[in-house]
């Protein structure tokens, strides 16, 4: 990559890039703390990752709006690792995932973890919503979280019990200072002035809550820094790397590896939507990710993604280069370096009301909604499933059962393996695209290449009748890419086509 090609842009985004990367940084700044307490781990190796995916992934990714950092997404999975492993492991096992990471990127294998059926995305990622809301809910009475979900879900009402019986004053302090938190940024969301809708909800809640503990000198658990943030990082040594020897670490290694690309490939698909700009190139920004993973790996951080919430308030707040995503990294490097004592005012509840509400967002019973709409029963049972397992048992097992659950769409149409695309272009300037055998996941980079050369601005139509099948994953990304779309696409079906290709006319932008 030639890193000269991004000086000339600079003065003329500065701009617009500058106030971006301050409401970027001020998500950022209560969000990486709080995923660092969720995992398990010292919270200035949140800031350490929100630094590092800032300022190397911007730097060098291929989605130049998107932000990276620490991710609720991959908390459970960190805090399990801590528990299993120590954390004194978990920066070999993060090198090792940066280093897979890296690998999938070059060997070109970006385009197919868009081919991951979105119904097991979405349902692992609702999964950990309901394990982080869990786990999180002692931490809001300012207990410690406890090994796994279910033992933390069958402790809630005596841990509430005793709250509500005023057995300490710790535990209705807490309770106070998180649900202030809580809904200080949800109403802050819905009711904050037009001319301050760039000031994140996440901010204004910790906050309150931290207003809250300070004003009444509330004894209850507070953010611990140290004096200097290189103090907490426990790097990897080869001691360490030799670790990596045994099977679990391996498998952990894999896991993160697997998860934080998926997340990121999601998070990148979503980003492209919101704006105009450059569309991201997936092969590079996966073996950014693992740039970004390896070096945290080496400074034993948190892992990291790239996370819809940040790049979503990125767009929003005018971003138009790559630039605010590495200033909002510096700035978190400042402000860390130059006030750390700010931080050790937060308490620990305050940003457990956070993570509850982000918890609680991942959940996303509607996307269950629309893909029963838009697809039908067994996409909607599979993301039911993913969630369910995911919960019950373990993240892994809860994957592997929604990835077989979603490869059962697709066995009856085994037997017609291929699809093909004819494209025509039309005297009007229009274009044909007849698609014709089996259009399912397997075939999806092979198609998205075809319908990424359609030329901008030109009419689409899609005839489907040579089509014996398209299951959800495929009929997704074919919405998504006719939404974003500068010209229009459109699909004619009548009432007596098969029921696969009216529910991706009816998916089709209006």
């Amino acid at each position: 990559m030639n890193l000269s090609a991004l000086k000339p842009s600079l003065p003329a985004s500065l701009g617009r890039d500058l106030p971006a990367s301050i409401v970027v940084f001020m998500v950022a700044l209560p969000l990486c703390m709080g995923i660092a307490v969720a995992s398990g781990v010292p919270a200035e190796l949140g800031l350490v990752t929100g630094v590092v995916g800032g300022v190397i992934v911007g730097l060098i990714g291929g989605s130049p709006l998107q932000v990276s950092g620490p991710a609720a997404g991959l908390a459970v999975v960190v805090f399990e690792i801590v528990r299993e492993h120590g954390l004194e492991m978990l920066g070999p096992i993060l090198l090792l995932a940066g280093a897979l990471q890296i690998a999938a990127g070059l060997l070109g294998l970006g385009k197919w973890f868009k081919a991951i059926s979105p119904a097991v995305v979405h349902g692992m990622l609702a999964g950990i919503g309901v394990l982080i809301v869990v786990v999180q809910l002692h931490v809001l009475i300012d207990g410690a979280p406890l090994p796994n979900a279910l033992e933390s879900l069958i402790a809630i009402p005596a841990a509430f019990g005793d709250v509500m019986r005023l057995t300490t004053v710790k535990g209705p302090a807490a309770l106070a200072v998180g649900l202030t938190t809580i809904l200080a940024m949800i109403g802050w969301e819905k009711l904050r002035p037009a001319n301050l809708r760039l000031i994140p909800g996440a901010l204004v809640g910790v906050a309150a809550g931290t207003a809250l503990a300070a004003a009444f000198a509330l004894p209850i658990k507070r953010v611990e820094i140290p004096d200097s943030i290189l103090g907490g990082l426990k790097l990897t040594d080869a001691a360490g790397l030799a670790g990596l020897m045994a099977p679990g670490p391996l498998l952990a290694a894999v896991i993160i590896a697997v998860i934080a690309s998926a997340e990121t490939m999601l998070s990148a698909a979503a980003v492209d939507k919101m704006h105009t700009g450059p569309r991201t190139a997936y092969d590079r920004e996966l073996s950014a990710q693992g740039v970004g993973n390896a070096i945290c790996g080496a400074l034993g951080a948190l892992p990291m993604t790239g996370v819809i919430v940040r790049s979503s308030a990125n767009v929003q707040a005018g971003a138009i280069s790559r630039w605010s995503a590495i200033l909002h990294g510096l700035w978190i490097l400042a402000f860390v370096a130059a006030i750390p004592w700010a931080l050790e005012v937060v308490p620990t509840a305050a940003l457990a009301g956070i993570l509850i509400v982000t918890g609680w967002r991942l959940v996303s019973v509607e996307h269950a909604r629309g893909l029963f709409r838009r697809h039908g029963a067994l996409p909607a049972a599979v993301w039911a499933a993913t969630l369910i397992v995911v919960v019950a048992v373990d993240l892994l097992t809860g994957v592997l059962v929604g990835l077989a659950l979603a490869g059962i769409e697709i066995l009856p149409h085994l037997k017609r393996r291929y699809l093909v695309v004819r494209r025509h272009d039309t005297a009007d300037g229009g274009v044909d695209m007849r698609l014709a055998g089996a259009a399912t996941f397997l075939q999806l980079p092979q198609l998205e290449k075809e319908l990424a050369a359609v030329p901008e601005g030109a009419t689409v139509t899609l005839r489907t009748s040579r089509l014996s099948y398209i299951d959800h994953t495929t009929s997704e990304m074919i919405a998504d890419w006719a939404e974003r779309r500068k010209g229009g696409t459109r699909m004619p079906v009548d009432h007596s086509a098969p029921s696969h290709e009216r529910r991706l006319a009816n998916a089709l932008p209006a």
